[in-house]
């Protein structure tokens, strides 16, 4: 499984992505906010450090202003991916873009249905969010498998980027479910080097070695 970053934070990506680790990052209008900064000289610099896909979202909500502005973000870097909400003139725009040879990421996925619609559009990514559904009682994992199921019966190439990631569980669960690629918070990823009885392991083992008074170099 394909592990994305979703931050737009430019500093904290490039650091990031020296482990060779990160395959992706996805970003969107709250993250930019956050983030601060210019939208495309930030893009610019994220594009720089990772070189795998990097969503950038398009905020027009109508089917030309939706292409306009997927096309100009196009132009920013080759390794861009024209993020789109799941609305019908967003899939319309993904269809066209996908098209056009833009590869997009249809964004907002909340119903197996609405994944079978981006894959019928041509989408390259679709953006199921678990941790919202989590929070209204759902069960987020299902949707995972039921898009799993529905893609590999119709052999949709369109990848499963399970969003909305909220712990190292959701990304244990994600892969288990058959997700191609999880989107996670930075603070998540660091996460996932966790676990007590490593800690405690390496901690033993540098108390016996230091007992035996040598050096490897």
């Amino acid at each position: 499984m394909q592990i994305f970053i979703d931050s737009a934070d430019a500093k904290e990506l490039a650091a990031l992505a020296v482990t060779g680790l990160v395959d992706g990052v996805t970003t969107n209008p709250s993250l930019v906010a956050k983030a601060g900064g210019d939208f495309f000289e930030t893009l610019k610099a994220i594009c720089a450090s990772v070189s795998g896909p990097i969503s950038a979202e398009v905020v027009a909500q109508d089917y030309e202003g939706m292409l306009a502005e997927g096309r100009k973000l196009r132009t920013l870097a080759d390794n861009i991916v024209v993020k789109l909400p799941l609305t019908p003139e967003g899939l319309r725009a993904c269809k066209t873009l996908e098209d056009e040879g833009h590869p997009c990421n249809v964004t907002l996925c909340f119903s197996a249905v609405q994944a079978l619609l981006a894959a019928k559009a041509g989408a390259t990514f679709i953006s199921p969010f678990l941790g919202r559904l989590d929070d209204g009682g759902q069960d987020g994992m299902q949707l995972i498998r039921e898009i799993r199921a529905i893609y590999d019966n119709y052999d949709y190439p369109t990848l499963i980027l399970a969003a909305s990631i909220r712990t190292a569980a959701h990304v244990r669960d994600a892969a288990l479910a058959g997700a191609d690629c999880a989107t996670i918070p930075p603070a998540v990823f660091k996460s996932l080097y966790k676990h007590h009885l490593t800690d405690s392991g390496l901690a033993a083992f540098l108390k016996d070695w230091a007992a035996t008074g040598q050096k490897i170099l």
